[in-house]
Order: structure tokens, then C-alpha cells, then sequence
């Protein structure tokens, strides 16, 4: 399992790196939370651990950004002194998975990271999913059009992978705005923007885009039957 630990205490990033990396863990670390932030978009991880009270930029600022700008769904331990429940409910609004409070067993971090990870990757095979000639496949997350690739932010994978499960079907703009954000926030323009995002990466020239809009109600992922090959 990759980690990365965003600590700015010396003494407990230091027992964390050593003590995941004794076991077997790849383990990178980063004192405040903007590099934080710059190393987990610049690299992959499996999982994090952020501390809420950073230099630069807060472990609730860093977990929002991740979310919000960056897109990325890499699960998220929150570890803090922070006991209060208003403190918790700050933490999980900001997009983090799981929140430990400060003194915690190193035993316990690593179940708790081991278990994230592991639900983040899912334990079943899905099978791909086929509408017309658009194919997504949820083990690679690679979406494809046509047999070319299509390159999506995660939260467009999200939309596109949904509506291909129900084709035809009109998903109202409360519905994807869940599939898409979850409990984050966001505005109908934000939807609007990456349903924008969406339509242009699958237009194709003299054909209509698979991606209709419904007036005053939401989106469909239109299903139409693929011209026999002459």
C-alpha cells in the first residue's frame, strides 16, 4: 500500500513513516499541507493520513481542494487532537473517509488505512459497461468512444458511468450532483460545467452527442442502434 502522511509534527510523521514502512508499506511524507497537496495530485496513493492543524494549508482546506480541484477520490485518515463532535462532522464534511483522534495505536492507523484501501478498490469485478459504441471499463476506469479513448475527470466518470447503467433514462440534476459530489457541495453551474465537459469529450463529428439535455429537468445518456457494417 502507498501512503501519504501530512504531518507536521516531526515526532509522529517520523513514528508513522517508520512503523508502516516496517510494515511493507511505500510511505511518503510531507510537512505542510501544500506540498501535501502538490504531492498527492503529482503522484498515486492508496490511501492518507492529514492532520488537521497544518502550516500553509489546513488539513480541511487540503481534503476539500483534493475533492473539489483536483478530483481525486484517494481515501482520506484524519488524525488529530480534535476531539469534539462539531470537529468530527468538519472533518468528514471536508471529504475526509475516516477520523482517528490523537493518542491512537499505530495498529490501529494501519487497520484503519488497510481498510479504506481495500474499499476504494473494491473486492468484485465489475464487468464493463456498453452503450451503443461507448464502453466503460470500471477495473481500468478507462471510458472509450467508438474504440478511441476518452480522457475524463473522475467526477465525469462518475455521471457517464451511471447514466450507462440506465440508458435512456432522465437523471434529474439533484440525482448526479450525488453521484458525482456525494455530501460535498455543489451548485447547479458546477454540474453544468462538467456535464459541458462530458458532451464535448463524446462529440463526434456528423453524430449526435449521446449526452442529451432534458428542459427544466436533467440529462440523458440517449441509447441508439448502431448502423450495420456494410
Amino acid at each position: 500500500m502507498r501512503v501519504l502522511i501530512v504531518e507536521d509534527d516531526i515526532g509522529i510523521a517520523s513514528n508513522l513513516h517508520d512503523y508502516l514502512e516496517s510494515r511493507g508499506h511505500a510511505v511518503e511524507s510531507a510537512t505542510d499541507g501544500l506540498t501535501g497537496y502538490r504531492m498527492a495530485v503529482a503522484q498515486e496513493f492508496d490511501a492518507m493520513v492529514l492532520d488537521v492543524r497544518l502550516p500553509r494549508l489546513s488539513g480541511l482546506d487540503l481534503c476539500r481542494r483534493l475533492r473539489a480541484e483536483a478530483e481525486l477520490d484517494t481515501p482520506v485518515l484524519m488524525l488529530t487532537a480534535m476531539v469534539s463532535l462539531d470537529d468530527k462532522l468538519s472533518g468528514f464534511s471536508s471529504g475526509a473517509d475516516d477520523y482517528l483522534v490523537k493518542p491512537y495505536s499505530l495498529r490501529e492507523v494501519e487497520a484503519r488505512l488497510l481498510a479504506l484501501a481495500k474499499r476504494h478498490k473494491g473486492q468484485v469485478i465489475q464487468h464493463q459497461l456498453k452503450v451503443g459504441d461507448l464502453v466503460y471499463d470500471p477495473d481500468r476506469l478507462v471510458v472509450t468512444h467508438g474504440g478511441e479513448p476518452v480522457r475524463l475527470p473522475p467526477k465525469c466518470i462518475r455521471i457517464l458511468a451511471a447514466m450507462m447503467q440506465s440508458p435512456n433514462r432522465v437523471f434529474r440534476r439533484g440525482e448526479l450532483e450525488a453521484i458525482a459530489w456525494g455530501g460535498e457541495l455543489a451548485t447547479s453551474e458546477t454540474l453544468r460545467a462538467h456535464m459541458h465537459l462530458l458532451r464535448r469529450a463524446l462529440a463526434r463529428d456528423g453524430q449526435a452527442n449521446p449526452i442529451e439535455t432534458v428542459h427544466s429537468v436533467g440529462y440523458r445518456l440517449a441509447a441508439r442502434e448502431q448502423p450495420p457494417v456494410a
